[in-house]
């Protein structure tokens, strides 16, 4: 019996990583289908099932090497090229072979960036990422899909905002720009009073406009770690531990 249980709490993490996946490979048929704003949808659905299935590993102590291999390979699909394929079909294809180019650039700059996490995740702090994070390059894909589609941008617009935001994300994916880590939550535990207020806040006004909150967030982030280096200054950056190459990561998932 306490076999059976211990093979349940090994398999759920790995069929929330699975449930991801599946979300990353509906946003790609949805974008052939052309049908984008359920595509965007996916793919946000898949990053929520992504940032929960290391939280479930960790909790019940069924962190494994599968685990990491197989979310590494999941995300490259769901945040690599499922929302490369979803910005090439909605803005890019007109570009002809520059469009799918520019897509693919963005796909394989999303690999480089997981390769490098787990190539350095046990050397990096905690509290930050090197470079932005790929579930969130991603996030700004599909939110850019779902703010145009509130505000009806029409066709031109987009093919000149996307290419230029395709690019700044790969640089951003392989650049050396920190960007806080959403998964150190101590701050929110020293004032967990507040730090509910301010939730539920967030809940609500996501409610009120989803479209526009995600927008606005996604980008806030995307742009929130070149801003804090410009604030900060490369002497401070300097003075930081710079992170060494290292095995990957053996007992937990990104």
């Amino acid at each position: 019996m306490k076999k059976r249980k211990r093979k349940t709490i090994y398999l759920l993490p790995n069929l929330l990583t699975s449930a991801s996946l599946f979300c990353g490979f509906y946003a790609m048929v949805a974008a052939v289908d052309k049908r984008f704003v359920h595509g965007a949808i996916a793919i946000f659905v898949s990053a929520i099932f992504d940032a929960l299935d290391g939280r479930v590993a960790r909790m019940t102590g069924s962190t494994s090497r599968f685990g990491v291999e197989y979310d590494s390979l999941s995300d490259v699909i769901a945040f690599g090229v499922a929302p490369g394929l979803l910005v090439y079909m909605w803005a890019l294809k007109g570009y002809g072979r520059f469009g799918w180019l520019a897509a693919f650039l963005y796909v394989a700059c999303g690999a480089l960036r997981l390769a490098r996490f787990n190539i350095q995740a046990e050397t990096v702090q905690k509290n930050y990422f090197l470079g932005l994070p790929i579930p969130a390059a991603a996030s700004c894909i599909a939110a850019s899909v779902l703010f145009s589609a509130k505000l009806g941008y029409s066709a031109e617009i987009r093919q000149i905002a996307m290419p230029i935001m395709v690019y700044a994300l790969a640089f951003l994916m392989v650049s050396d720009i920190r960007y806080f880590s959403l998964k150190d939550l101590t701050f929110l535990k020293s004032k967990p009073f507040k730090s509910s207020v301010a939730a539920v806040l967030l809940f609500v006004i996501v409610l009120i406009e989803p479209s526009i909150t995600l927008f606005v967030a996604t980008i806030g982030y995307m742009v929130s770690g070149p801003v804090y280096r410009l604030i900060k200054g490369k002497k401070a950056l300097q003075d930081e531990p710079h992170p060494k190459e290292g095995p990957a990561r053996q007992d937990g998932r990104l």
